[in-house]
């Protein structure tokens, strides 16, 4: 049956329809990969705990569910408290779904039957969660094949599948893990299509606040904007992360917007400011950074140091290919840092000398991206073999993985004022001798310029998602039609 044919989620509209196929074929695709394993025993099955529907601290309001990604991955399912088994060999699935009280019809709506599911997710069984020891125990399984592992971002450690009964099976464990995440890394030509409209429409979204953005404005208020759009022509309930929206000095703090800084600055004249967002659709998201003046019309200053970003930017875009190594490219973006740092003259002296003292980590404190899919920090950054590198910046890199065709990550290059670091360098003489401090003081509440584009790595370079405009001219006359002005943003240009 092609994909078309199938049944898939859609919310209607514009919006993308997204084939169930996406998910039977990362099933196949996972099963593929543990047949060939010769630990893998015959009659095996992969049993996947789905996310559960929780409440807020000890009240009875509900928190806004999400599903958990291994399980999305695998089944594509928007229910809570669901599990799903995969039997190895055949690869036929069985979803298993609670069994909801009466009372669910009064006040959640439809209890609908197994066979709505079966249909609904293309699985070969429905079955229920209390039955799932009855239902495993007929498939007669050598062992069930359970996902154990530590998330090499936040170091947290998966959910492993639990039932009553567990006990009665043989489990491992330890098999699972790395090959799930092998394949959450490189993409399918579906999960593609997902990646593509997330950009899309998160692109337009962070327009729209390019368009609208004028001092006097709260930072939230262009928060809200972003969200608005892609919920209302995206069909994004989520966005993909906390929305970073800083301006002025709130541009160099690299993870705004949390709670104890919520987006609450008022944007004044002459602010530069850098919104890092992103929407998420069926679980798919982007991850897009946009950095332009509040008033719209870069100062002298201002358009130094984002040039100096894009020039970063665009270098690393152009080394892209499959087999390059991802460190090798933080370097790149590294060293073009130092060499216009250095132009402006904030910097002076020898960047290969400034290279040895890794005085780029001062101004680029952060890797220069990471992977892209159904978590914004997805997975597999670091699997058996692949070890961090201990040295400023480059140690928090989300991976120092050789790039493969299929894999999808961000290209986030940044310079940053932050005068906690800046004040560390000044005392440090290795890093001291290379800083003009009576140029970098004309800078000290500049804030910051950080450029973010989602690219999917192919064989010989890379296909970039993301679409806004990028160059100091484009922005400018982006904005300044959003005014009443007659110059417009050409997409193309910015793909260039």
């Amino acid at each position: 049956m092609a994909a078309s044919e199938g049944p898939f989620f859609w919310l209607g509209n514009e919006t993308l329809k997204v084939p169930t196929a996406l998910f039977a074929l990362n099933r196949t695709r996972l099963c593929d990969r543990l047949r060939a394993k010769s630990d893998v025993q015959r009659k095996s099955i992969v049993l996947l705990q789905g996310g559960e529907q929780t409440n807020r601290y000890c009240t009875d309001t509900g928190v806004l569910f999400r599903q958990e990604s291994y399980f999305h991955w695998a089944f594509g399912v928007t229910e809570a408290d669901c599990y799903g088994a995969i039997e190895v060999d055949t690869g036929d699935a069985i979803l298993f779904i609670p069994r909801l009280p009466e009372s669910y019809a009064v006040w959640m709506g439809t209890i609908y039957p197994p066979e709505f599911f079966k249909k609904k997710y293309a699985v070969a069984e429905v079955r229920y969660t209390d039955e799932i020891s009855t239902v495993l125990a007929s498939k007669n399984p050598s062992v069930l094949l359970t996902l154990r592992g530590v998330n090499t971002d936040s170091g947290s450690v998966t959910r492993e599948a639990s039932f009553e009964g567990i006990s009665q099976f043989t489990v491992n464990n330890t098999i699972l893990h790395p090959e799930i995440v092998e394949c959450r890394v490189i993409k399918t030509d579906m999960e593609l299509e997902v990646l593509r409209y997330a950009n899309k429409i998160s692109s337009e979204a962070h327009k729209e606040v390019m368009k609208a953005i004028k001092p006097g404005m709260k930072e939230y208020e262009l928060e809200s904007l972003f969200q608005h759009y892609c919920y209302t022509r995206g069909g994004m309930r989520h966005v993909f992360y906390t929305c970073i929206c800083g301006s002025g000095n709130n541009s160099s703090v690299l993870h705004y917007g949390h709670a104890g800084a919520p987006n609450d600055k008022t944007v004044e004249d002459g602010d530069m400011c850098l919104f890092d967002m992103g929407g998420e659709y069926h679980c798919y998201g982007a991850d897009i950074t946009c950095s332009f003046p509040a008033n719209r019309k870069f100062t002298a200053d201002q358009r130094a140091i984002y040039e100096a970003v894009l020039k970063s930017s665009r270098a690393v875009m152009q080394a892209v290919k499959a087999g390059v190594s991802w460190p090798d490219m933080h370097r790149l973006a590294d060293r073009v840092n130092l060499q216009e740092l250095k132009k402006i003259g904030i910097l002076q002296g020898s960047v290969d000398d400034m290279v040895k003292v890794h005085l780029g980590a001062v101004f680029m404190p952060h890797g220069l991206g990471h992977f892209l899919g159904i978590d914004v920090h997805d997975v597999g950054g670091y699997p058996e073999g692949v070890e961090r590198i201990d040295l400023p910046a480059l140690r928090s890199l989300r991976t120092a993985r050789v790039l493969e065709q299929g894999m999808v990550l961000t290209i986030e290059p940044g310079i940053y004022f932050i005068d906690h670091l800046l004040d560390q360098a000044l005392v440090d003489p290795v890093q001291a001798c290379f800083i003009n401090n009576s140029v970098l003081s004309r800078f000290r509440r500049f804030g910051g310029v950080r450029i973010e584009d989602d690219i999917v790595v192919t064989a010989s370079g890379m296909e970039l998602l993301t679409c806004v405009p990028r160059t100091v001219e484009e922005i400018e006359a982006f904005m300044a039609e959003a005014q009443g002005g007659t110059k417009s943003f050409d997409s193309s240009s910015s793909q260039k």
